[in-house]
Protein backbone atom coordinates (compact mmCIF):
# COMPACT_ATOMS: atom_id res chain seq x y z
CA UNK A 1 0.00 0.00 0.00
CA UNK A 2 0.96 2.88 -0.75
CA UNK A 3 1.37 6.13 1.63
CA UNK A 4 -0.88 8.31 -0.77
CA UNK A 5 -3.37 5.87 -0.91
CA UNK A 6 -3.40 5.56 3.35
CA UNK A 7 -3.70 9.45 3.61
CA UNK A 8 -6.41 9.46 1.13
CA UNK A 9 -8.20 6.37 3.02
CA UNK A 10 -7.62 8.61 6.46
CA UNK A 11 -9.13 11.83 4.54
CA UNK A 12 -11.94 9.87 3.43
CA UNK A 13 -12.16 8.12 7.28
CA UNK A 14 -12.45 11.99 8.25
CA UNK A 15 -14.65 13.66 6.17
CA UNK A 16 -17.07 10.79 6.12
CA UNK A 17 -17.11 11.83 9.95
CA UNK A 18 -17.57 15.13 9.36
CA UNK A 19 -20.70 14.92 7.38
CA UNK A 20 -22.31 12.11 9.24
CA UNK A 21 -21.58 14.26 12.57
CA UNK A 22 -23.48 17.11 10.22
CA UNK A 23 -26.00 14.89 9.13
CA UNK A 24 -27.34 13.66 12.26
CA UNK A 25 -27.19 17.25 14.35
CA UNK A 26 -29.58 18.31 12.16
CA UNK A 27 -32.12 15.54 12.30
CA UNK A 28 -35.04 16.49 15.09
CA UNK A 29 -34.91 14.91 18.67
CA UNK A 30 -38.40 12.74 17.39
CA UNK A 31 -36.46 11.11 14.61
CA UNK A 32 -33.47 10.16 16.47
CA UNK A 33 -34.55 6.85 17.79
CA UNK A 34 -36.53 5.53 14.32
CA UNK A 35 -32.89 6.57 12.87
CA UNK A 36 -31.29 4.45 15.07
CA UNK A 37 -33.61 1.33 14.50
CA UNK A 38 -32.93 2.02 10.43
CA UNK A 39 -29.49 1.74 11.12
CA UNK A 40 -29.35 -2.00 12.73
CA UNK A 41 -29.45 -3.26 9.32
CA UNK A 42 -27.08 -1.60 7.98
CA UNK A 43 -25.02 -2.84 11.54
CA UNK A 44 -25.69 -6.22 11.05
CA UNK A 45 -24.54 -6.38 7.42
CA UNK A 46 -21.13 -4.90 8.66
CA UNK A 47 -21.22 -7.93 11.39
CA UNK A 48 -21.97 -10.16 8.03
CA UNK A 49 -18.79 -8.60 6.09
CA UNK A 50 -16.42 -8.93 9.28
CA UNK A 51 -17.43 -12.47 9.54
CA UNK A 52 -16.73 -13.22 5.77
CA UNK A 53 -13.77 -11.33 5.91
CA UNK A 54 -12.32 -13.51 8.99
CA UNK A 55 -13.73 -16.63 8.01
CA UNK A 56 -11.63 -15.81 4.23
CA UNK A 57 -8.71 -15.07 5.06
CA UNK A 58 -5.85 -16.97 4.31
CA UNK A 59 -3.25 -17.53 7.09
CA UNK A 60 -4.08 -14.03 8.73
CA UNK A 61 -1.65 -12.10 11.42
CA UNK A 62 -2.62 -11.90 14.98
CA UNK A 63 -3.08 -8.43 14.50
CA UNK A 64 -5.54 -8.95 11.73
CA UNK A 65 -7.76 -11.57 13.97
CA UNK A 66 -7.30 -9.44 16.55
CA UNK A 67 -8.81 -6.10 14.73
CA UNK A 68 -11.02 -8.00 12.99
CA UNK A 69 -12.72 -9.69 16.17
CA UNK A 70 -13.03 -6.11 17.90
CA UNK A 71 -14.68 -4.76 14.84
CA UNK A 72 -17.09 -7.82 15.39
CA UNK A 73 -17.40 -7.00 18.99
CA UNK A 74 -17.96 -3.91 18.94
CA UNK A 75 -20.79 -4.16 16.03
CA UNK A 76 -22.58 -6.46 18.28
CA UNK A 77 -22.74 -4.45 20.81
CA UNK A 78 -24.41 -1.71 18.52
CA UNK A 79 -26.85 -4.20 17.17
CA UNK A 80 -27.96 -5.28 20.26
CA UNK A 81 -28.26 -1.96 22.34
CA UNK A 82 -30.18 -0.59 18.99
CA UNK A 83 -32.51 -3.56 18.91
CA UNK A 84 -33.00 -2.56 22.67
CA UNK A 85 -33.36 0.77 22.63
CA UNK A 86 -35.65 0.20 20.02
CA UNK A 87 -38.02 -2.55 22.65
CA UNK A 88 -37.74 0.13 24.81
CA UNK A 89 -39.18 2.98 22.69
CA UNK A 90 -41.97 0.54 21.34
CA UNK A 91 -42.93 0.20 24.80
CA UNK A 92 -44.07 3.30 25.14
CA UNK A 93 -46.67 3.37 22.48
CA UNK A 94 -48.30 0.09 23.99
CA UNK A 95 -51.29 0.41 26.14
CA UNK A 96 -51.24 0.06 29.43
CA UNK A 97 -53.91 -2.71 31.39
CA UNK A 98 -56.80 -0.41 33.06
CA UNK A 99 -56.67 -0.87 36.93
CA UNK A 100 -59.44 -2.61 38.86
CA UNK A 101 -61.65 -0.30 40.64
CA UNK A 102 -62.74 -2.41 44.11
CA UNK A 103 -66.16 -2.03 44.63
CA UNK A 104 -67.13 -1.39 48.59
Amino acid sequence: MESGSLVADVAILVLAGFVGFAVISKVPNTLHTPLMSGTNAIHGIVLLGGLTVLGELKDPSVLDSVILVIAIAFGMINVIGGFLVTDRMLGMFKSRPAEKKADD
